[in-house]
């Protein structure tokens, strides 16, 4: 598991397949950053930050597991309709919610113990969403087989991980220097830019499953 192969492989595919992923996942994303704008805008700028933790886990779930339904399609060869992806997503909503919801709490209280602890959460927990759209596996036996397949590839898992993350950050930081008090149709362009660049980390992810799942027979 090379994580320069795994970077450039992904980086690949997502170039290729970017007009069908944008296609997909850019609506969802611009109408999140849209909720996220009417929210801030209705409670004000002191808002607590579990109100865009919501409006994520109403629109996270969505496009994400259209995302990964998409990826595996088209590394079978399939040209899915997106129609059907959506569909099938909507379906597996609640307990993708779930997972999403579980996993960010404990992140969050991981990232409370001197921020380590909650990286070696995301790290482990990085295979469960998949788990659980491509496999369907409850939200909480997703989280155990990931552990399961994550075990003794932390630093590879974690080097791709942050490889894909790291560019991005950058990116939004960059963003925010260079329009420090953007508009509002400024600040939904770039939620939507950043969210779908974003996307990228998914595919790496992806491909890092594949290569797991692969070696572990566990199909």
């Amino acid at each position: 598991m090379n994580p320069l192969d795994v970077l450039r492989d992904s980086l690949y595919f997502f170039r290729r397949n970017l007009a069908g992923i944008a296609q997909l996942c850019l609506p969802l994303l611009v109408l999140e950053a849209l909720a996220s704008q009417v929210v801030q805008h209705s409670i004000g700028p002191d808002a607590s930050p579990m109100y865009d933790i919501a409006v994520g886990l109403l629109f996270y779930p969505l496009y994400t597991g259209a995302l990964i339904l998409f990826l595996d399609a088209r590394s079978q060869g399939l040209q899915p309709l997106k129609r059907n992806l959506l569909a099938a997503t909507l379906q597996m909503w609640p307990f993708f919610a779930v997972l999403a919801a579980t996993s960010t709490l404990l992140i969050m209280l991981g990232l409370s113990l001197f921020i380590l602890p909650g990286v070696y959460v995301m790290i482990r927990l990085v295979f469960a969403e998949y788990l659980l759209v491509l496999r369907g596996l409850t939200p909480m036996a997703a989280m155990r087989d990931s552990f399961q397949l994550t075990q003794g590839h932390l630093l590879p898992i974690a080097a791709c991980v942050f490889g894909s993350l790291v560019p991005l950050w950058a990116i939004d930081l960059a963003s925010n220097t260079v329009w420090p008090d953007p508009s509002h149709w400024q600040m939904l362009l770039l939620d939507s830019l950043n969210g779908f660049l974003q996307l990228f980390t998914s595919v790496v992810v992806y491909r890092l499953y594949m290569l797991r799942v692969g070696k572990t027979g566990q199909a």
